[in-house]
């Protein structure tokens, strides 16, 4: 087994921090603000100088800058976007379920996930619960517990003798609801017992939450030749991590254009919402960055946004799948997007400077088209690149299990996006 790059053994750690979203956004910050950056208020009027690092939050969103050495409106903005979220069960407000002398929990899907791949795992449960404070507004505290506490145990093979053929057949509603423990008589506690007991509260205490099941196999490093990463939500928590690493990287360097990342949530729900890149928080972040109104369009005209999530590898079983000219593979580099009904923000211009890039760095670039008679999926590239107006190129590392439980990725793909992204940002 070959030496594991530094970068792909950092990538598992930063995945193992970020159960959730909101792990993920507090993985991001702690990093951050070990490398001297410091946290905004929205609230508050800001006064900025070159040089400056600044991040802000807002729920499962992060945005960090470095300050150029000259205006935006003269120089523009480099912007790195990704998201936090990814496909996964979420618990119901009113979860505990009594079923055939078993307790169970609720759940909802949450964007596409792929259903049987949540079966017969140990599941822990992660999110942010609010807790009751002295006023209305409650105090958020977040949740992480690491115990095989449920799972979604599948049926057997002699109830349903043609699973193998005709494919497991489940109903979101009635088949993916987690077995939590045996129902006692009488026993009328539930998950705020459990969670009162992990955060030693009184249940009475807890008066909402955001929370999910996760997967409780780590990370890992796989493959013949430590070639592979095997990790939940490598869609799309690796390109955060991409995107930290190089704002990192290159935080110190002298830059005339203002370098931002925009770690948005809710992408693979939709992104209209107050923490997504349909939502309002980054073009106001951007036209204060800029300082007024008229400067911010100046500044987006000569501005560059990647727009990072992860691409499709072909799958060495499915190979028809793929467009014949456009197969990415594992290893093989960062993967550029592309589709014609701008289902990626991709142009021939953004691909050109992402590939240049490439090789100014040395990096191998390999190109993505859906096949043609097969509707292809979307990413906040557009999305982004219509709020802001700002050129954009669709980019990602090549996958396999894109949307399950775990996923895989290749071990050498992640310096190299992290190199690219480094030199988009400083360009």
């Amino acid at each position: 087994m070959s030496a594991t790059p530094a970068e792909a053994l950092d990538l598992l750690a930063y995945i193992d921090q970020s159960p959730t979203p909101w792990h993920c956004v507090q993985t991001t910050a702690e990093r951050l603000e070990a490398h001297a950056f410091t946290r905004l208020d929205e609230r508050a009027a800001w006064s900025l100088q070159p040089g400056d690092r600044r991040y802000l939050v807002r729920d499962g969103l992060i945005v960090a800058f470095v300050v150029g050495a000259v205006p935006a409106c003269e120089s523009g903005f480099r912007i790195i976007g990704a998201h936090t979220d990814s496909p996964n069960l979420r618990i119901k407000p009113a979860p505990d379920v009594l079923k055939a002398g078993y307790r169970q929990l609720g759940v909802e899907v949450y964007g596409g996930a792929l259903y049987y791949t949540w079966l017969d795992r140990d599941l822990g449960i992660a999110g942010r619960v609010f807790v009751r404070g002295a006023g209305p507004v409650p105090e958020q505290r977040l949740v992480d517990i690491r115990k095989p506490l449920c799972r979604i145990p599948s049926l057997a093979i002699h109830l349903q003798r043609e699973v193998n053929s005709d494919g497991p057949k489940l109903n979101a509603q009635q088949h993916l609801p987690p077995v939590l423990g045996q129902a006692v008589a009488g026993d009328k506690a539930g998950l705020t017992t459990l969670l009162g007991q992990h955060l030693q509260l009184e249940p009475e205490q807890l008066v909402g939450w955001d929370l999910a099941l996760i997967d409780l196999a780590p990370p890992t490093i796989g493959g013949w030749a430590g070639e592979f990463v095997f990790a939940p939500r490598l869609d799309n928590q690796a390109s955060c991590h991409a995107a930290t690493s190089a704002l990192l990287k290159t935080a110190a360097d002298a830059c005339d254009a203002t370098r931002v990342i925009c770690l948005y949530d809710h992408e693979e729900v939709g992104s209209l919402t107050t923490a997504g890149a349909d939502g309002p928080i980054v073009e106001a972040t951007l036209g204060r960055l800029a300082g007024s109104s008229e400067d911010f369009v100046r500044a987006a005209a000569q501005s560059w946004h990647v727009s990072a999530d992860m691409a499709h590898a072909v799958h060495p079983n499915y190979e028809d799948k793929h467009e014949p000219q456009h197969k990415p593979f594992l290893n093989a580099g960062p993967v550029i997007k592309l589709n014609a009904n701008q289902r990626y923000a991709t142009t021939g211009e953004t691909a050109a400077l992402f590939a240049t890039l490439a090789e100014q760095a040395g990096v191998p670039v390999q190109r993505f088209v859906t096949r043609t008679d097969l509707a292809c999926g979307t990413t906040i590239g557009p999305i982004a690149a219509g709020r802001l107006g700002v050129r954009t190129v669709d980019v990602g590392n090549p996958m396999l299990s894109m949307h399950a439980a775990r996923e895989q990725c290749g071990t050498h793909d992640v310096a190299r996006m992290i190199e690219v992204l480094a030199r988009f940002l400083v360009f």
